[in-house]
Formats: structure tokens, C-alpha cells, sequence
């Protein structure tokens, strides 16, 4: 007993510190987002389906959402859902050039928008240059 690895042990070293941190930062990455779109965190709760008092532990780093809750937290934000994974550790962050990452942070795009552009960008770049994957 009193081992990290127990049953019931809490995590410690760099493990739990790195998972802290990420919670933390989806956490204040959310909040940004909220704050950017000039939207209360009352309105993204009720938009997203998720209590207030929640989606405040969220932002605070206290709780650490399901890859299920950032999907809603994203479409009601209208940012893509990638980032808020990569951002909690679900999805590892993937090479992209300036054009992705512009087209993925674009508040303004439906995720569909985002798709169809980024598909269209990347067959452009294999057409003309013979790469498989976007920069």
C-alpha cells in the first residue's frame, strides 16, 4: 500500500504531473476560445449540453472532459474538435503547415467547411508536387 502502482495509489511523478498540466491547458485553452468568441460560459454550457457549474470546473482545470464532452464543447464553440484532442492528449498532434493550422483554427468554418477545404488543399499539393501527406 502506499505505492504509486497500488490499487487505489495516486499518480505521481512525471506521469501525473504531465496529465495535470494537459488538463489544465485544455482547460485555459477552452476558456480562451469562450472569451474570443464573446461568449458567456452560461451560453457554451447551455449550447455544448453540459451543467455551468461543469463546464467552470472544465475551464478550471478541475475536471478532465471525455473526448465525447470536447466534441460538444467544440461544435458549440464552432473550433475544431481535433485541436481541443490534441490539446487534452487524445489525438496526437499531426505535421500541418501554416495553411492547415489556419484552416483548423478558422472560428468562422463548420467542421464540414474545414474538411472539404483541407481536402481539396491536399489533393492541390499531391497533383502538383506527387506528396502524400500535406505539409
Amino acid at each position: 500500500m502506499g505505492e504509486p502502482d497500488a490499487p487505489g495509489g495516486h499518480a505521481v511523478g512525471p506521469v501525473g504531473t504531465a496529465v495535470g498540466q494537459a488538463v489544465g491547458d485544455i482547460g485555459a485553452y477552452i476558456r480562451a476560445q469562450r472569451e474570443h468568441a464573446r461568449v458567456s460560459l452560461r451560453q457554451l454550457a447551455r449550447t455544448a449540453g453540459v451543467s455551468n457549474p461543469y463546464l467552470s470546473q472544465i475551464e478550471r482545470g478541475l475536471r478532465t472532459p471525455s473526448a465525447e464532452i470536447l466534441g460538444q464543447i467544440a461544435r458549440a464553440l464552432r473550433i475544431s474538435a481535433e485541436a481541443l484532442y490534441v490539446r487534452a492528449g487524445i489525438l496526437e498532434q499531426r505535421p500541418a503547415g501554416a495553411i492547415v493550422d489556419a484552416v483548423l483554427a478558422d472560428p468562422h468554418l463548420t467542421e464540414q467547411q474545414k474538411h472539404a477545404l483541407l481536402e481539396v488543399y491536399q489533393s492541390f499539393r499531391r497533383d502538383s508536387t506527387g506528396a502524400d501527406h500535406p505539409e
